[in-house]
Order: C-alpha cells, then sequence, then structure tokens
C-alpha cells in the first residue's frame, strides 16, 4: 500500500508555500524531510495526516490505510488513567480473548470440527495481534520514554505538558500505523532515549516519514532524505552523510553544466551577430536564432545560503581558572549528584545525561538561581558570565524586536543595533515584529544576539540548538569554535556535542563523572625553566616510547572490541526475550551502561597514554 501528493500546491493568503509538489510513500520507507524553518515542513505532514487541506492537488491512498501523526499532545479527558489511556488501543485483542474464552467453554461441553478450527483461527489471529506480548511491549515502550509503572496509575492532567507529549508519543507507537509520521520526534528526549528510538524505528515495519533537525538522528535512521528548499521537493537516496556528499555533488554538476551552456550561448550570439546582415550567411544566421529559443536553458544552481553570523567575543579574557566545582550537591530536596569540577580558560564542557538527573539543576546552582545543598564552586578573577536559558522560548514581550534589544543595550545606536539584528536575519521590517509572535527559533536567534553583544568571557548555555533548524545549528557551531572564551553546556543533540565538547560531564543516577575528549588544554611553559629536568626526561623518552605505544595500540583493541559488543548490545533491543519483557530490557539497558562505563574508562587510560607520549616527545624535540 502507497501514499501518494500529486500536483500539491497549499498557501496561506498571499503567502504560497508550495506548488506541483509530487511525494510517494512506500511501504517500509524511512523518510526524513528537511529543510529550513518556516519551509513548510510540517504543514506537508499536516497534509498527509489529512489535519489540513490542499489548494490544489489530490492525495491516494488506499481506504484501509492507517496513518498517524505525533501532534502537539491534546487530550479529550485529562482525568482518563493513563493505563486505561493505552489499553483503548487493544480493544480488537479484548474482543478476542472473549470469543476464545467462549469457545473454549463450548469444548469442554463437545467438541467438533468446526469448533477446533474456530479456536485455531482466533488463537491464531490472537497471537498475530500481539496478545501474547502486548502488555510487555506497553510496559518496554513505556519505560523507555522515561516513566515508571507506577505512572500507570496516574491521571493525564497531572503530568506536565512535556511529559503529555511524550505520552502521547507512546501511545502512537504502541498503535503501530500504516505510516507514522513524526515532527520533531527528539525534541525533549535524553539521549539515551533518542538512541532507543533510533533503534526502535529502524526495526519499525512499516513507513515512516519524519521532520527533524537533529542531524545524527537523521543519519541513523533515514534511508531517504527529502529536502524542501525553494517551494520543491528534491529526493536524495541514503542518510544524512549521503545527502550530503551528493547535494554538493550535483550543484558541482549543475553549476558546470550552467558554465559550460553559457560559453555556447555567448558563442551563437557571437556568430548571429556577425553573420545575420550577410546575404550569404543569413540562413546560417536564422538557424542559429532558431536553435537558441528551442535550447531547454540549464539554470544556475540555486542554493539558500542565509544564515545568521554572530561573533561573540570576551570583553575581559578574565583569570586561568575559570570555575572550581568541589562536592557541590546539588538538587531541591534530595541530593541529584556530587559534582567535582575545575574549568579553565578556553575549555568547552559539555553536561550530559538523563531528562531530571540535575543537568540543568547543576547550571542553575552555580548561577545562584537554586541554593546548593552543600559543598562549594568558585568563579576565578574577572570572570564574566553570559547565561543561555533554554526556557527562552517561553519569553514574552509587548514590545518589537528593536525595542527588545534596544532596551538591553541603550548605549548603542540605532544603526548599529540594526546592524546587529540584520547579522541574526532580522531584516527591513522584521526588525518591527512584536516578541510575542515570533516563532521559537526567532526567539533564539534573538536571545543569541542578546548574549553576543554582552562580551561575556563564560558562555553558560542551556539547549542552545532547541528550536533552531540545521544552518542554524551550523552557524551557532560555527561561532562557538571561533571564541576564544570558556563554555558550559547542556546539550542533548550528539551532533552538537561530538562538534563542541573539549570535555564531557555526565550526571546520571546520582554520580557526576567527567572525561576529557582529546589532547587535554594545558599551559605552555618556557623550556629553559625546566632544562635540567627535560634533558633527563629526554634520555627516559626513546626507551619509553616505544612501550607507551605498545599499550596504546593494546587499549584501541580493547575499544574497538568493547565498541563490537555494544553494537550486539543494542541490536538485542529488538529481540522478543528483551523487547517484550521490560525486566530482561532493564538489565540489557544496565548492561549497555556498564559498556559505556568500560569504553570510557579504556578512553580515559588511552588519552593518559597519548599524554605521557606527547610529553615525552616535547621534551625529547625541545632539547635537541
Amino acid at each position: 500500500m502507497t501514499l501518494q501528493l500529486s500536483r500539491a500546491s497549499k498557501s496561506f493568503g498571499a503567502d504560497t508555500l508550495f506548488e506541483n509538489l509530487n511525494l510517494e510513500i512506500k511501504p517500509n520507507d524511512k523518510i526524513a524531510i528537511i529543510g529550513r524553518n518556516g519551509c513548510g515542513k510540517t504543514t506537508l505532514l499536516k497534509i498527509l495526516a489529512e489535519e489540513l487541506d490542499l489548494n490544489k492537488g489530490d492525495i491516494f491512498k488506499p481506504k484501509d490505510l492507517t496513518v498517524g501523526y505525533l501532534a502537539q499532545a491534546s487530550f479529550k479527558d485529562e482525568n482518563l488513567i493513563v493505563e486505561d489511556y493505552f489499553l483503548s488501543l487493544f480493544k480488537p485483542l479484548f474482543i478476542l480473548e472473549e470469543k476464545i474464552a467462549e469457545c473454549a467453554n463450548e469444548l469442554k461441553l463437545h467438541t467438533s470440527d468446526d469448533l477446533l478450527s474456530l479456536f485455531s483461527n482466533l488463537s491464531e489471529n490472537y497471537e498475530r495481534l500481539g496478545g501474547y506480548t502486548y502488555k510487555q511491549e506497553m510496559m518496554t515502550i513505556f519505560t523507555q520514554f522515561g516513566f515508571v509503572e507506577s505512572d500507570l496509575k496516574r491521571r493525564i492532567g497531572e503530568f506536565s505538558g512535556g511529559q503529555k507529549t511524550r505520552l502521547a508519543f507512546v501511545y502512537l507507537l504502541l498503535s503501530k500505523p500504516d505510516i507514522l509520521l513524526l515532527d520533531e520526534p527528539t525534541n525533549h528526549l535524553d539521549m539515551s532515549t533518542i538512541e532507543w528510538l533510533e533503534t526502535y524505528l529502524n526495526h519499525y515495519e512499516k513507513a515512516l516519514v519524519f521532520v527533524s533537525h537533529d542531524r545524527m538522528f537523521i543519519d541513523h535512521v533515514a534511508k531517504t532524505i527529502i529536502e524542501m528548499e525553494f517551494g520543491e521537493l528534491t529526493t536524495y537516496y541514503g542518510n544524512y552523510a549521503s545527502y550530503q556528499a551528493q547535494k554538493a555533488l550535483n550543484q558541482e554538476k549543475q553549476l558546470s553544466a550552467f558554465k559550460r551552456q553559457q560559453k555556447d550561448i555567448e558563442r551563437l550570439e557571437s556568430l548571429i551577430e556577425k553573420f545575420r546582415y550577410k546575404k550569404n550567411k543569413a540562413k546560417f544566421a536564422q538557424s542559429k536564432i532558431k536553435y537558441l529559443d528551442k535550447l531547454e536553458k540549464i539554470e544556475a544552481p540555486k542554493e539558500d545560503k542565509r544564515n545568521f553570523k554572530a561573533r561573540f567575543f570576551a570583553k575581559n579574557r578574565g583569570g586561568k581558572q575559570v570555575l572550581l566545582v568541589k562536592d557541590l550537591e546539588i538538587g531541591y530536596h534530595d541530593s541529584l549528584a556530587k559534582i567535582n569540577l575545575e574549568l579553565i580558560h578556553g575549555h568547552h564542557c559539555a553536561v550530559v545525561g538523563p531528562n531530571g538527573h540535575g543537568k540543568s539543576t547543576f547550571l542553575k546552582t552555580i548561577l545562584g538561581k537554586v541554593p546548593a545543598l552543600s559543598g562549594e564552586y568558585l568563579f576565578g578573577h574577572q570572570i564574566d558570565i553570559g547565561y543561555f536559558d533554554q526556557e527562552q522560548i517561553e519569553y514574552r514581550s509587548n514590545q518589537t524586536i528593536i525595542e527588545d534589544l534596544w532596551d538591553a543595550y541603550p548605549d548603542m545606536t540605532q544603526t548599529e543595533i540594526r546592524t546587529v539584528l540584520g547579522s541574526f536575519l532580522f531584516t527591513s521590517d522584521e526588525v518591527f515584529k512584536e516578541v510575542n509572535v515570533l516563532s521559537g527559533g526567532e526567539k533564539v536567534r534573538l536571545a543569541l544576539a542578546k548574549l553576543m553583544l554582552k562580551g561575556s568571557n563564560l558562555l553558560i548555555l542551556d539547549e542552545p540548538t532547541n528550536h533552531l533548524d540545521i544552518p542554524g545549528k551550523e552557524a551557532l557551531e560555527k561561532s562557538l569554535s571561533e571564541y576564544e572564551g570558556t563554555i558550559l553546556f547542556v546539550s542533548h543533540d550528539r551532533y552538537f556535542v561530538n562538534k563542541m565538547a573539549k570535555g564531557i560531564l555526565s550526571i546520571e543516577s546520582g554520580r557526576a563523572d567527567y572525561y576529557q575528549v582529546g589532547d587535554p588544554i594545558v599551559e605552555k611553559v618556557e623550556v629553559n625553566q625546566k632544562a635540567e629536568k627535560e634533558i633527563k626526561s629526554s634520555q627516559r623518552s626513546s626507551q619509553s616510547a616505544s612501550r607507551i605505544n605498545k599499550q596504546i595500540q593494546k587499549i584501541e583493541e580493547s575499544i574497538a572490541l568493547k565498541e563490537e559488543e555494544l553494537a550486539i548490545a543494542r541490536e538485542k533491543r529488538f529481540d522478543p526475550f528483551y523487547y517484550h519483557n521490560h525486566l530482561n530490557m532493564q538489565e540489557l539497558d544496565e548492561s549497555i551502561d556498564e559498556i559505556h562505563n568500560q569504553i570510557n574508562a579504556l578512553m580515559k587510560e588511552w588519552e593518559s597514554l597519548h599524554e605521557q607520549l606527547n610529553k615525552s616527545s616535547q621534551v625529547e624535540s625541545d632539547t635537541l
């Protein structure tokens, strides 16, 4: 069964999002729709879900095709118990259970071939519909989304907005529609849940179409990328990395073809001009004119390269030691974790971990917004803090964009304010939009503009990539990578963490562990202050380098084996033995966590050996 969109057009008033779009969704497709904020991705999903109508065009689908859409969570009855809400999906199973029970009772009284055949068919249908596994499956998905078993007995209205969205997500996955439509499915999910969801969706036996700005999630799940740009859809087969390579190659080919054709046109136009007024060459010139008229013109490649440009800077360098955290217990009533951390100038530290385990609480504690339970923290000399709050999306103001920024920085001129706003893509009359009507991405850009102008030497960022599209994330990564100050940030965006972090503080289940990524940041030391010590060290370095290299090689082999073990363990999540039994799944998750810890320990040892090797090599080269 397939769903087809034919010659589809959609506009809102004078604003046309797209025209004459064609799209086909086949069984088992895994399609990611990507594009800038506001290009029409969510509108397209709502049209596929029949929540919005087309202005022109048609949708073709079989009558029995089921389409499930994860929209803004809204419940008809919030007094409903969560378990009853989920069990409503399995009414066909309950009807079958009653029929099987009735048939079994009749078989106790008398037997017949027809009755035995009926019992067999009912039992087969019951098994096919998951009658023996639906409870375990429900518990597995429910707990993977951060809930506990006792939450099943609570009323829906008792949960927060984010939790309600996750309840709706669980309900949708349990319903198993023929086409699963997801709009930003990784929003508000922690890394472990995202990884589980990736595995689940990779094994989903029906079609999946999703909109996402999570590049790693797209890379891991999508088999087809459809880019929405300039009101058109362009299809690329493969994952996100493949899409990037294909698009670059297509752009290069089209540009090359365009340039060649333009040269041919110029040559022909020159010949026409040269011969069109000569009697013996007039026919030749006319034939070339007709040829050009009929020629199918190759357009120059179009690419929307608009992006905000931020230049984060520090007015004061500040001291070398930026932040010292010692035995700091964080939490509101009970302790979430005890944290030890030292940040030195120029370091980029990511804070990661499951939702509710203390990441944002840690940031708010060192900012003085939440009191510490015990322990201490100390900022270094002349440390100026710039804070990005993930709750920025809730920021409201009746002021216009230009008034809001100008109030924050009244000493700047109007020209300076408008220049800054222009660099964050607020141009022309857009600066007169009220803050209250801004989208999530626009509010983030306005907050980043304020943060940039502050000129802090320590940036504390809580989920800065939320609500940014892919170009916006890339722009933020570029600007932060050029920043010379220190960054402490919370993020669930694995691509962003991998790109930005030099160290990781992992807060999970009452523990806070820090580990370094890449080479540690160390201050350069004048060679002549340690010359004698380094000469002695140099004599030993050539002997120890070989030994260290052998140790490094062994650890790298161990890491590779552990990573293979991790991949196998993750794959087991969809073995029925685990998938249909939440206790088995819990044991498997603990096993996966243990492998993660083992890999982290090996990485620490690997980094330590590399540090020894680098010091040994540096001493030897400096001595020579």
